[in-house]
């Protein structure tokens, strides 16, 4: 029975919506704790991403999350640097090397990553500059790209604190903007995988209903947290995803699989908690006024 991949899909639509990264990022590291091939997480990653992004995009959307001068430049190095990816994946993977090569790379980025997102200080800037340096778009599509086509992820999880950091857009512009190149970027990357890659699609459906449900919650949370607490929860769940990884090098998967849904588990019920607070409020003001 495959019905755990409704609420697993549901779980990483919310922190898809809420972080902006695609969902992928959190997909394909429990795939492959719970035994998939690096190829065969990567592949069924991407197709679920696509999901989470075109749904999460909208909602954003709607909030005015997005900064719409990016998302060209965005997208079309990202859709190259898929390209690149997918040809190097698949030498690791005849050579041997990639079950050993793509945990180790995450861990790199999860870890570089969570280190800016703890020491970085300046997210105050609500846009990026009147006239941004195209280059650094092109830069950062470029290495979401290929992390994408590499890892099975949609990019975000690059690109969210590169577009915060590099380009200085605020947390809440850098999520949306992710999603929506985001969209271009997988689509290109899972059909590099896909004619030569079969795919459970029962599970993909499951997986996928649970993203629609889910990314339509994940942004609305979003208004209950400051930017620099985004900020801070995505350093977080960059640890615990790394911690999760680097128990399964060592054989100890199911530690790791436990580590990383716990740090989930915890935020979902903290976003319910901040929910239910706001709810509250809301209704003894309207009682007072």
């Amino acid at each position: 029975m495959i019905l755990w991949a409704l609420p697993l899909g549901v779980v990483i639509g919310v922190m898809s919506g809420f972080f902006g990264v695609g969902g992928g990022f959190l997909l394909t590291p429990v795939l492959l704790l719970v035994g998939f091939t690096p190829v065969g997480a990567i592949t069924m990653s991407l197709l679920y991403t696509i999901a989470t992004s075109v749904s999460g995009a909208w909602a954003h959307f709607k909030l005015a999350n997005i900064y719409w001068k990016g998302v060209l430049p965005l997208s079309v190095s990202g859709v190259i640097g898929t390209q690149i990816a997918r040809p190097a994946v698949m030498w690791l993977e005849r050579i041997g090397f990639d079950e050993i090569v793509i945990p180790v790379l995450y861990l790199v980025l999860l870890a570089y990553f969570a280190i800016t997102m703890f020491t970085n200080k300046k997210i105050e800037t609500k846009e990026a500059p009147t006239s941004p340096l195209k280059w650094k778009f092109l830069m950062i599509g470029m290495l979401g790209g290929f992390t994408s086509g590499a890892l099975g992820v949609g990019g975000g999880f690059i690109m969210v604190p590169l577009l915060i950091t590099i380009a200085k857009i605020q947390p809440k512009l850098a999520v949306g903007t992710s999603l929506i190149s985001i969209i271009f970027i997988v689509t290109a990357g899972f059909l590099s995988y896909a004619f030569s890659t079969k795919i459970n699609l029962v599970l993909a459906s499951y997986l996928i209903i649970g993203a629609i449900i889910g990314t339509q919650l994940g942004p609305r949370f979003t208004r209950l947290y400051s930017n620099k607490q985004i900020q801070l929860l995505l350093g977080g769940l960059y640890v615990v995803t790394f911690l999760s990884v680097f128990l399964k090098l060592v054989n100890l998967t199911i530690a790791g699989l436990i580590v990383l849904l716990f740090y989930v588990g915890v935020l979902i019920v903290f976003f319910g908690i901040q929910q239910v607070k706001q709810a509250h409020k809301k209704k003894m003001v309207d009682v007072n006024s």
